[in-house]
């Protein structure tokens, strides 16, 4: 991999508010972040260890410091509020303001409609939607304040077709929903300053969710490391908020216009196949040397 820095290195000092970072993707992210001494704020729910799922809030603040960051461990429910204005409060309290916003939190289930309890429609709706939008509208005050103010959306491209609601109806218009709230906070917050952009990774990344939702340890292998949805991430953070703001992201594809050329230092397994992501458009076609069948 070719590197002009460390993508990591103009977030030095900046504050970053990550839903869902007590593992997967959200803690990847501020990991790389707090490598160059940024502060994180771990919005999370999961406080005592889960049997399933690796990490609590505190696991994740121990490694934030570890790796040269500063931690604030926030137990916070993204469906609740008061939970959201009140860890946001103390995020600003903490730390003397909010840079950037990573709403990574969501909820899945791959059911087709007839399968589909509503307690689980009203899940998904509330925590990928509503409260992409309830946390991004609660920070905008303090980003507002920011020199170079971002929020990202871990959602993906708008791409309207039958294929990717059939499946799964109901975590398929919850999915979109995060990235439509991307799509008008764009325009809305365009003469602030605050950048808005959404990020999806080209293939299933390694994950809790993969191993015991998506297919095991198998899937796994197939899949991508978390740490290239990271690289991807820290870089939009440090793009100028005002020229940079309403992308649908991919994360291959945006690191490869970053001068990015070698992608297989990312992989679980090089000696398997790639597995592709959900709501992946088809085009543009893969950077340079990407190829999901081949080996």
């Amino acid at each position: 991999m070719t590197l002009a820095a460390r993508p990591a290195a103009g977030l030095a000092g900046k504050t970053l508010f990550v839903t869902g970072a007590s593992r997967g993707i959200g803690l990847a992210i501020a990991l790389e972040a707090a490598r160059a001494g940024a502060n994180v704020a771990i919005a999370a729910k999961t406080v005592t260890p889960h049997p399933k799922l690796g990490g609590t809030i505190h696991t994740a603040a121990a490694e934030i410091e570890a790796a040269g960051g500063r931690a604030l461990p926030l137990a916070c429910d993204v469906r609740e509020e008061s939970q959201v204005k009140g860890a946001i409060e103390q995020a600003v309290s903490r730390f003397g303001g909010l840079d950037v916003v990573v709403n990574n939190a969501s909820a899945i289930s791959l059911t087709p409609a007839a399968d589909t309890e509503m307690r689980r429609f009203d899940l998904m709706h509330a925590v990928n939607t509503r409260a992409t939008f309830m946390v991004s509208k609660y920070a905008i005050p303090h980003l507002a304040r920011a020199a170079n103010p971002h929020i990202l959306m871990i959602a993906p491209p708008l791409d309207m077709k039958e294929k990717w609601f059939a499946p799964h109806t109901a975590y398929s218009i919850a999915k979109f929903g995060m990235s439509l709230v991307a799509l008008g906070l764009a325009g809305e917050l365009r003469e602030t300053g605050i950048a808005v952009n959404t990020l999806w990774p080209r293939t299933t990344i390694a994950t809790a969710a993969i191993e015991n939702l998506l297919g095991g340890k198998e899937m796994m292998r197939r899949s991508r490391r978390p740490a290239i949805m990271a690289e991807a991430a820290c870089r939009i953070f440090q793009k100028d908020a005002r020229a940079f703001t309403g992308n649908f992201l991919i994360d291959d594809s945006f690191l490869a216009g970053e001068g990015i050329s070698d992608f297989e230092h990312y992989r679980v397994d090089p000696a398997v196949p790639l597995q592709g992501d959900f709501f992946v458009p088809d085009d543009p076609p893969p950077p340079a040397g990407v190829n999901l069948d081949a080996v």
